[in-house]
């Protein structure tokens, strides 16, 4: 082999290894944290707090990003994304996103907006006729409750804000009829049927109140989904990945994971009796183990079902700061996004200081809310721990990913928010 040859092998070799180390987050720069405003000593105390969860056995591991101005100032992971298996969080860590799907599903319905295929304020009964006989729970003085028909119809605005009356089917007077039902549970993919006939038999289950009263938090993104499902003519998970995930490059991001990435994917824990955390069992549930590599991968839960990475999570995120777009593929328009992250629900009883847009929760007064952060700053989370929040003050994104239910006791989400925002110096 002459020099010429083994310059070049060995170029290649290192282009490989450099192509291998950096492709995952390949979308956002990574910079130090001063040349974004952070200070990198402040983020040590971060790395600390965040770290004593582990090392108090109150979490396995977790893995944060943290974007601005487009860029990556700060990606950690931590612990273990399986314990028992030996295995390390890792920054590709595959997590179970639960209500993080929401903002996605919602982001769906916008984009058929703007194709003219629905108008957020056509009734839901215009895509499943039987919820024009919808009726709500009404309870009455001698314990029981009676049934009404709905004040309005609910409209698919309704839906998006949650104040479409329809719940989880839990506490409300009507609860019996939900669990005869066999509808409660906040996850339908252990379901082997689409979520479309599910959303049908749902309309005969009593609401829990009148549409555009009251926010009530339920099944109203999973019946978005359905909703996508009728307008486009194609599976949810079909029209998720054509219109939002490989224009945004969202690799890792799956209602069901292909056994290939099944390794990466992160165990969920529980806390003991008395301290710690285990494991949970594989049998338990809508919480199982298994469910996401292995369930039947007919029902597509808009609500609860997808799965992903901070860095998948990242880019969908970093397309609404941008006012629709990223990388060059625009999703949306400016004002859709403005729209979205507007508060809808006024002054309705929800979140101190806080209301609620077209899929995110809305910060609209600081003070009343209490906790660093700004106006305007749009988040939601998950049911396994898991939280975002996109400030567009301050150009800045945090995703924090985490398998722990019930995550009883945590004070980690205010620690964290103290952390990022202590470190941000200019």
């Amino acid at each position: 082999m002459n020099k010429l040859t083994f310059s070049r092998v060995i170029y290649f070799l290192l282009a490989s290894l450099l192509i291998s180390s950096t492709a995952y987050s390949d979308d956002f720069d990574r910079a130090r944290p001063e040349r974004l405003g952070f200070s990198s000593q402040r983020l040590e105390r971060l790395d600390a707090v965040l770290n004593s969860y582990i090392e108090q056995d109150k979490l396995a591991g977790q893995v944060v990003l943290v974007l601005r101005n487009g860029r990556i100032a700060y990606f950690a992971a931590n612990g273990m994304r399986n314990k028992e298996a030996g295995l390390p969080m890792e920054e590709d860590t595959i997590f179970r996103i639960a209500s993080q799907t929401k903002a996605i599903v919602s982001t769906g319905i916008m984009i058929l907006q703007e194709r003219g295929a629905l108008d957020i304020a056509d009734p839901l009964s215009r895509f499943f006729p039987a919820w024009a006989n919808a009726q709500v729970a009404v309870a009455n003085d001698s314990g029981g409750y009676e049934l009404e028909p709905v004040s309005r119809p609910i409209s698919v605005r309704d839906l998006l804000t949650h104040t479409s009356g329809l719940d989880y089917g839990t506490g409300g007077v009507a609860e019996d009829e939900w669990q005869k039902a066999d509808q409660q549970g906040w996850y339908f993919a252990n379901k082997n049927e689409p979520i479309g006939e599910t959303i049908s038999r749902m309309a005969s289950l009593p609401l829990r109140a009148h549409p555009g009263e009251q926010w009530i938090y339920g099944y109203s993104i999973d019946v978005l989904g359905a909703i996508i499902e009728k307008a486009s003519g194609m599976s949810l998970a079909e029209f998720l990945k054509q219109e939002i995930f490989d224009p945004l490059g969202m690799i890792d991001t799956h209602f069901y994971l292909p056994e290939s990435k099944a390794h990466r994917l992160a165990a969920v824990y529980r806390p003991k009796d008395g301290g710690g955390i285990e494991v949970r069992p594989e049998t338990d549930g809508m919480r199982s183990q298994g469910m996401y590599v292995k369930g039947p991968r007919t029902s597509y839960s808009g609500g609860a079902g997808l799965l992903s990475t901070a860095s998948d999570y990242g880019k969908f995120l970093q397309m609404t700061l941008n006012g629709g777009e990223f990388n060059g593929n625009r999703i949306l328009s400016p004002k859709t996004i403005e729209l979205m992250t507007t508060n809808h629900i006024g002054n309705m009883p929800f979140r101190d200081g806080q209301g609620f847009g077209l899929g995110f929760s809305v910060v609209n007064d600081l003070g009343a809310r209490g906790t660093l952060g700004s106006e305007g700053e749009y988040g939601w989370g998950g049911a396994y721990h898991s939280t975002y929040w996109v400030d567009p003050q301050e150009n800045l994104i945090v995703i924090y990913l985490t398998q722990i239910i019930p995550s009883t006791g945590l004070d980690d989400y205010g620690r964290l928010r103290n952390g990022i925002y202590q470190a941000i110096i200019e």
